[in-house]
């Protein structure tokens, strides 16, 4: 159990680190949506570009970020849940979540695998006038996305497990 604790806490400061970072993408759209606004209303002279950019650094950012969310545990929840039932049901209730989730996160991977790897060894584009190669990047990060949040989900899990021998010590 000693590993397994230590690896982790390890993929927590991993979700973490990812999660800061991914703020800079954030900041990023930020200025490309301002620098749009100017282009397009001062000098009349809108951008090809600066929409598909938008959308792959919010998109990176969204499924990067969902491994720190969770670790966080600030992912939408019905909390009214949390308040009706008993502690030690509610307890459960987390763990039964984690199974789920880390059912549908396995099901996801193992459903966009292959298309990722045709995109990214295909040289997959967008078909705009822009005509980025955005297919061949998105469906490769959302496989390394959904992997991250995987690991994530069971780094919980193993926290859940510490926390009940912690609660049966005291």
């Amino acid at each position: 159990m000693r590993l397994l604790s230590r690896l982790a806490a390890g993929m927590d400061r991993i979700s973490a680190f990812i999660g800061y970072a991914c703020a800079v993408l954030l900041f990023a759209c930020i200025i490309l949506s301002a620098l749009e606004v100017v282009m397009r209303y001062v000098f009349n002279s809108p951008t090809q570009w600066t929409f598909e950019t938008v959308m792959a650094l919010c998109a990176t950012g969204w499924v990067m970020t969902s491994g720190y969310v969770t670790q966080r545990k600030r992912h939408i929840a019905i909390t009214m849940m949390e308040l009706v039932v008993p502690a030690h049901v509610w307890k459960k209730m987390e763990l039964v979540s984690l199974g789920v989730a880390i059912f549908a996160l396995t099901m996801l991977i193992w459903a966009t695998w292959e298309p990722a790897m045709m995109a990214l060894h295909g040289g997959e584009r967008s078909g705009s006038s822009f005509n980025p190669l955005l297919p061949a990047y998105l469906k490769p990060t959302l496989v390394v996305g959904a992997f991250l949040y995987l690991l994530q989900l069971l780094a919980n899990v193993v926290h859940w497990f510490e926390d009940q021998a912690k609660g049966e010590a005291e």
